[in-house]
């Protein structure tokens, strides 16, 4: 397992924007896949970007053309551009890896806390 503490999150306008970022430790981070995530008050926890150990991208629909998933094997951290911001993407935001192969996130952050305001 990866240990995973992400950064970032804070309150903001309707329209502006954040980065989070998400830095990784204990193993060898290139070899995972990572995905943002996000849980807003009351709802399910939903999927919002992923990336693959070769830079391959996929987004939830939401979010896509608003957000920007990259990452930096040299800084074992991995980002989350976060434009036009929504109140409706008001939620804390988590990031998580799971090995090439694996259908399991097998590590998790604490998470980030972003509020945008209308």
């Amino acid at each position: 397992q990866v240990q995973l503490v992400e950064s970032g999150g804070g309150l903001v306008q309707a329209g502006g924007s954040l980065r989070l970022s998400c830095a990784a430790s204990g193993r060898t981070f290139s070899n995972y896949n990572m995905g943002w995530f996000r849980q807003a008050p009351g709802k399910e926890r939903e999927f919002v970007a992923y990336i693959r150990w070769n830079g391959g991208t996929n987004y939830a629909t939401s979010v896509k053309g608003r957000f920007a998933i990259s990452r930096d094997n040299a800084k074992n951290t991995v980002y989350l551009q976060m434009n036009s911001l929504k109140p409706e993407d008001t939620a804390v935001y988590l990031c998580a890896a799971r090995r090439d192969g694996s259908n399991t996130y097998d590590s998790w952050g604490q998470g980030t806390q972003v509020t945008v305001s209308s």
